[in-house]
């Protein structure tokens, strides 16, 4: 079995809390695309746990998980993250962990040049964490940058770095007008945070084709979400890859195979950390009253998320493009209490109401059209069926169901592992 678990907005969906509760049902997970420039929380026995890089899996101490070919990978920071969860208990080693051969590196100078564009565009940012992923897979694409492989040819660090750097300094110092890049303190950077993971690199399409054929089941985690996808997203307020499921075999490393299920993941009401459209968007007290509630803050960054109603519209482009063969809805807890529950049904767009998810300039124009829901109340976090919901709370996962029409087979009604019901 080939799953793969993925965002079906803007990210921030719950996807980490999801991939550990399922991870148990499999014995491979791996990331496929994305840096550390999204976060991923997930609590269970042992504690909360946020991870940026790492695949969610890592917490099982039975899963193998591999960070595939699609990923830029900020060194430092996955050495911090391993030695942050080794301090919490968490065993890694390179047969627990297993990282691309093929994966590139984002170094120090990509998250400068992430820092100095933002700077640059000021009131026209894009919202980047600044962590490098946008110029790093621009590199990518202009093939000039290092990929793993390189950590296990030290020999040659240094003459390739100086080719890269040669380049990369023309944009730096002549651009930015900022003090060059040395090669030698990119050469230390490398050498004390890429050398001691030469253990953990290798083929991933050679061990996940062998474990496949030998009858293993595997799971596939995306990070952000339908909406970010850098061609079916809000571009150009997305990420720099690929988010979307038909991507995961690809960027895992295995091109050649093919998914069985694809598990979509929404909140039941919307949220959306950094800049672009964000048509069900709330303001002021409605939206804070949600974004506390919700804990809704960045796991990577802290920055407060945008919050709304669940949007129809959005959702069921984001259930077409991910090609979902079904749902888990989470933070359903989080509505407890409402009288009523705000559902943006349509957009209106130039005096019309539309129900297709538009692109570009007429997504800057749309409005959302609301219809409310009956609400629930009372604490739904100890619920483990679907009949101990109360009636209202049924009702609006039957509604949820059918407006984006593909059916929902998990409901999150809490952040621990075991606060879900399995429909």
């Amino acid at each position: 079995m080939l799953t793969a678990v993925v965002g079906i907005n803007w990210g921030d969906e719950g996807k980490g809390r999801m991939v550990d509760l399922l991870s148990a049902q499999y014995d491979i997970v791996a990331r496929y695309q994305g840096g550390n420039n999204a976060g991923h929380t997930v609590v269970n026995e042992r504690g909360k746990f946020i991870l940026n890089l790492l695949p969610s899996g890592i917490l099982r101490p039975e899963t193998v998980n591999v960070m595939g070919t699609g990923m830029v990978i900020d060194l430092e920071h996955l050495t911090h993250e391993i030695a942050s969860l080794r301090e919490k208990g968490i065993e890694i080693t390179p047969a627990h962990l297993k990282i691309s051969d093929k994966a590139t590196i984002c170094m120090p100078y990509h998250k400068l040049l992430d820092g100095l564009e933002e700077d640059r565009l000021a009131d026209r940012k894009f919202g980047s964490t600044r962590r490098g992923i946008a110029p790093v897979y621009a590199d990518k694409y202009m093939k000039k940058t290092l990929r793993m492989a390189d950590l296990l040819h030290p020999e040659t660090l240094r003459e390739k770095l100086e080719q890269l750097l040669e380049w990369k300094n023309l944009t730096v110092v002549n651009g930015y007008k900022h003090e060059p890049i040395l090669v030698e303190d990119m050469l230390a950077w490398l050498e004390t945070y890429g050398l001691p993971l030469a253990d953990f690199i290798c083929d991933t399409g050679i061990y996940l084709n062998r474990e496949i054929d030998a009858g293993k089941n595997m799971m596939f985690e995306a990070q952000l979400g339908a909406l970010r996808d850098i061609d079916f997203g809000i571009y150009p307020y997305t990420s720099s890859s690929s988010t979307i499921a038909a991507y995961a075999p690809i960027g895992a490393g295995i091109p050649g195979r093919k998914l069985d299920r694809v598990i979509g993941i929404m909140k039941a009401y919307s949220s959306c950390v950094g800049e672009g459209p964000f048509v069900c968007e709330f303001f002021g007290a409605q939206a804070e009253a949600l974004r506390a509630a919700g804990g809704e803050y960045g796991a990577a960054t802290g920055r407060p998320r945008r919050v709304g109603g669940f949007d129809v519209v959005a959702s069921r482009y984001g259930v077409q493009m991910q090609g979902a063969t079904d749902i888990a809805v989470t933070k359903l807890d989080i509505l407890s209490g409402l009288e009523k529950i705000p559902v943006c049904t349509h957009y209106e767009l130039d005096g019309k109401q539309i129900d297709f998810f538009p692109t570009g300039d007429a997504l800057n124009r749309a409005k959302p059209v609301y219809e409310y829901l009956p609400g629930f109340s009372g604490d739904i976090t100890g619920c483990r069926k679907f009949s101990q919901l109360p009636q209202a709370a049924q009702d609006y996962v039957r509604y949820l169901e059918q407006a984006v029409n593909c059916p929902i087979s998990y409901i999150s009604v809490g952040a621990d592992r075991e606060e879900y019901i399995e429909m």
